[in-house]
């Protein structure tokens, strides 16, 4: 053949030939592409109304991905369009990795779910608990490496007005000069209960973070790089943004509820310091809430997950040690405070929280399709995905856009589960 045919040939070739995914037509695993195609009515119309500057949805099932689409511009004082390969910050869908990348040392045996979490990082043998009468006392247990994984250690993120969240919110936990510094500042703050008496979102996986690298001796980026990136063939996920890929890297933008605008983001992770932790040279790797990805690379991530830690002949857990975190840990009467102390936040038992994943108990009670056991996490700006094991389906949805007023998982979940016809 030739050359220059050649090279014509490959740039008109759908750049999904070259995926790690295999796509197929949804009537192939019983879904109506007509109806799937609400989704795309969905996304045009969030766009349109400028609620939201781009959009990008893939949907898997059975392992064939079955929709994969992008809608919008890179941001909204852009003119290009937004292209499915587009890095997006995951924050908080940071957290199941980071969760699988220490039962993965798990399994290895380096360590147990009830040690102390003291004995690695010593610095926690001196938290004290804040009382309801501004005390401070010894917990009553010590906090286990478990109370990390399903967010019952006492930590806080300083999202309410508790006393220990406020303290949280000034001592500039996320301005850390690595991992030193972060340990410092957290052991020096309060916990707003003893561990293993309720369930209170926050820090606890960044710790889980630094915990990897105590562990395995690499850094936390070194060892999701080898253990789980590169054996799933994740080229697009990293703390820290490649110069060659920068041009991928959309802006951030925030929902003002006050004034009900969304306002471009340049403070990055919440920090008290505009722009002290950036993604281009982290000075602190966020366990909790640090990666930047793509559509198609968190996809992979969550198949491997859906097919029971495997991916294209790859093993990167077993199992059974997937089933054990995507089940309930929450022990009976530990109260499920969500991250501001309210319990309705978190619709009652209706949810459950494993290792790492929140767990679905009760669709019917949160008027919600889908099935009992599944799982799923979303990030600050609006991104989420879940996996239903009993449909086969899973779900990862991106946007960009902090404080997300709209009932975007809703509607587009709604969509899904009516486009099934088996």
């Amino acid at each position: 053949m030739n050359s220059d045919k050649f090279i014509i040939l490959i740039n008109i070739i759908p750049c999904f030939l070259f995926s790690q995914l295999d796509h197929t037509s949804p009537e192939e695993l019983g879904i109506s592409y007509h109806k799937l195609e609400k989704i795309s009515q969905i996304s045009k119309r969030l766009v349109d109304d400028n609620k939201v500057s781009n959009i990008t949805t893939i949907i898997n099932r059975n392992g064939k991905i079955v929709y994969f689409k992008s809608f919008g511009k890179r941001g909204f004082e852009s003119d290009e369009a937004i292209k499915k390969n587009d890095l997006y910050r995951i924050y908080s869908m940071t957290k199941p990795i980071v969760s699988l990348a220490i039962m993965q040392l798990h399994e290895k045996e380096l360590f147990k779910l009830d040690d102390p979490v003291e004995k690695f990082l010593p610095d926690f043998s001196k938290i004290k608990v804040l009382t309801n009468e501004g005390e401070l006392k010894s917990p009553k247990v010590k906090m286990t490496i478990k109370n990390l994984l399903n967010h019952t250690a006492g930590l806080s993120y300083g999202w309410s007005d508790h006393p220990v969240d406020y303290r949280y919110y000034y001592a500039g936990i996320y301005d850390s000069k690595g991992n030193d510094d972060f340990i410092d500042r957290v052991s020096k703050l309060p916990l707003r209960f003893s561990p293993g008496k309720e369930f209170y979102y926050s820090i606890a996986t960044d710790v889980l973070g630094v915990l990897v690298e105590k562990i395995s001796g690499e850094s936390l980026d070194q060892y999701l790089q080898k253990n789980i990136f590169e054996p799933l063939g994740m080229v697009d996920t990293f703390f820290k943004v490649p110069i060659n890929k920068r041009d991928r890297f959309i802006p951030n933008y925030f929902y003002n509820r006050k004034t009900k605008k969304t306002e471009k983001l340049e403070n990055e992770y919440f920090s008290n310091k505009p722009n002290s932790r950036s993604y281009y040279n982290p000075e602190f790797l966020s366990g909790g809430g640090g990666l930047v990805s793509t559509a198609e690379d968190f996809m992979i991530f969550a198949e491997m997950l859906r097919n029971n830690g495997l991916f294209n002949g790859v093993r990167i857990i077993n199992e059974e040690t997937l089933n054990f975190m995507t089940k309930n840990q929450l022990p009976n009467g530990v109260k499920f405070t969500g991250s501001s102390g309210y319990p309705e936040y978190w619709y009652g038992d209706s949810i459950k929280f494993g290792l790492g994943f929140g767990i679905v108990n009760d669709p019917e009670y949160l008027r919600s399709s889908g099935s009992v056991g599944e799982y799923y996490w979303s990030g600050a700006a609006g991104t989420f995905f879940w996996i239903d094991p009993e449909k086969e389906i899973v779900v990862v949805t991106l946007i960009q856009l902090i404080n997300n007023p709209y009932p975007i998982k809703q509607e587009i979940k709604e969509a899904v589960y009516q486009s099934l016809i088996e």
